[in-house]
């Protein structure tokens, strides 16, 4: 496997794992009670960007080493 596709293969984890943290413990305007003047009250109040993408980022880490583990270890031997 080259350097290339590990990186892909990392960006694929990723992205996979962004889009299903992203819409967890989400509290929106609608639920606060707390709607901003030209927002929808769909918009979340607080949605911890920061927090998140560290927790994506250390979540890919793992499962990329353990898929990169499985690839040298099984297929490529």
């Amino acid at each position: 496997m080259t350097i290339t596709a590990s990186l892909v293969l990392f960006a694929v984890f990723w992205f996979l794992i962004l889009f299903v943290v992203l819409p967890l413990n989400i509290k929106t305007q609608g639920e606060e009670g707390k709607n901003s003047y030209g927002t929808p009250s769909s918009a979340p109040i607080n949605a911890n960007i920061k927090k998140k993408m560290i927790l994506v980022t250390l979540f890919t880490i793992v499962a990329w080493l353990i898929s990169m583990l499985l690839i040298y270890l099984i297929f490529l031997s």
